[in-house]
């Protein structure tokens, strides 16, 4: 009779035993991931608020032009020689999602600070209750009648609300990226959040999906709208619309019509010259490291065929684009093609300047090397794809403050100015969970 080796037998006891470990961890796991879920859910839901009286916005809410500094103007596109201009400071920055957002926000926190400006902040998160449409009510100790400076976090977008919060000639700005290379972005970073692609076989499950996009895509299915025409929806506008139907026009129309710049990703220093030209900002306030950013081995490099399939499946959002693109070019050209390029130049010397004084070693690095805690930037759930920095050690004391201000990634900062962000936080610590 053979016995089996007890070696064997003890070998696949432990194996079992293993697997009945793996699968209670699994199910406590899902059980305890699951409450948290529909907590957060019901503590990030929106109030119902009663209707707020109508109590009328300042012209200014913190300074008026004759408190600010001005400073002489040269040959710009609005004002003539000679003359001098105050710089704008009461802003709308509609941050679409993917779109190195994040980047020019550090920006404008900067700005903001440098002028003492009062920003519109969420409350208990990092956004206005996205993708619920944005109410004044969700700002940050709001009351009706006051006003702001800026109001920059990610928002569904909705002008009335907006309107109501801010000075009547606030400068709107948004920004644009290639919808190909946006929803490669998005389905990279928001994809294990979408219920609908966990059925998608395979390990390429982008090109999987763009293959046959109408057959996985459920418009009604949860967080669905990271994954279609994303730039079209955060604007407020329905993104599963047909291209041919006449609400898409008009949202476009309703775009142009509010947002007096439209940046590109594509021309990120361009767009910064023209921002301020257009606000008549000093150089020293577009100084910028590139945040948020991927590391090159997760980055899908789309072939043509994937992004003609990919256009097509946003082609509400490359509609928006090519009109963007257009008015774009024709805003460097009244600035001047040369004028602009010397102008780049600078920027990007200073920019260089700032990289050898701040960033050790010179360059960004994976979030597993960044040496502090409060220089890592937020990450994808499941895994550490999105890149940060490390400050140098002896950065001399006249750049210590900037430098630290230039590289925190934007929840510090926020929490820096005042926000307190226990919901997204207590997010945080169930993605922690998550990769156990």
């Amino acid at each position: 009779m053979y016995e089996g080796n007890p070696r064997h037998c003890w070998t696949m006891a432990g194996k079992q035993g293993r697997q009945w470990r793996s699968m209670c961890k699994g199910l406590v796991l899902g059980t305890f991931l699951t409450s948290c879920m529909i907590l957060l859910y019901c503590l990030s839901t929106p109030q119902i608020h009663l209707s707020l009286p109508e109590v009328p916005v300042p012209y200014s809410c913190a300074h008026r032009p004759s408190q600010l500094h001005p400073k002489p103007t040269t040959n710009s596109s609005h004002q003539t020689h000679g003359q001098t201009c105050a710089p704008k400071v009461d802003i709308m920055f509609m941050k679409t999602h993917k779109t190195a957002s994040s980047t020019f926000l550090n920006i404008l926190f900067r700005f903001g600070e440098k002028h003492r400006l009062k920003f519109a902040f969420p409350d208990s998160r990092n956004d206005f209750f996205y993708p619920s449409l944005f109410e004044r009510s969700q700002v940050k100790d709001y009351r009706p009648g006051m006003c702001f400076n800026i109001i920059c976090n990610h928002m569904r977008f909705n002008a009335p609300e907006v309107a109501k919060l801010l000075p009547v000639d606030t400068s709107y700005i948004t920004i644009l990226r290639d919808p190909a290379e946006l929803f490669e972005s998005s389905f990279h970073y928001f994809g294990r959040l979408v219920p609908f692609t966990w059925k998608i076989p395979g390990d390429d499950k982008l090109t999987e999906f763009l293959h046959d996009p109408h057959y996985y895509f459920d418009p009604e299915g949860f967080n669905s709208f990271y994954l279609k025409n994303l730039l079209f929806f955060d604007f407020g506008q329905d993104n599963t619309l047909e291209l041919d139907d006449p609400r898409v026009e008009e949202g476009i129309k309703f775009i142009i019509d509010r947002f007096q710049l439209v940046m590109l990703v594509e021309y990120f220093e361009e767009s910064l010259i023209l921002l301020k030209d257009a606000l008549c900002w000093e150089m020293d306030d577009l100084l910028f490291f590139k945040l948020n950013a991927r590391k090159g081995s997760t980055v899908s490099k789309l072939t043509p065929e994937l992004r003609a399939r990919a256009l097509k499946w946003n082609a509400i959002d490359w509609k928006l684009y090519q009109h963007f693109n257009q008015t774009f070019w024709k805003k460097v050209d009244a600035y001047g093609r040369q004028r602009m390029a010397e102008d780049v130049a600078e920027l990007r010397r200073r920019n260089e300047e700032m990289t050898s004084i701040c960033i050790e070693g010179g360059r960004a690095v994976e979030a597993g090397s960044i040496q502090e805690t409060a220089m890592q930037p937020w990450q994808p759930i499941g895994e550490k794809s999105i890149m940060g920095y490390n400050l140098k050690k002896n950065v001399d004391k006249a750049h210590r403050k900037l430098c630290r201000k230039m590289l925190m990634p934007e929840l510090q900062y926020l929490t820096e100015l005042g926000v307190n962000l226990w919901i997204t936080k207590l997010w945080g610590h169930v993605r922690d969970i998550i990769n156990w």
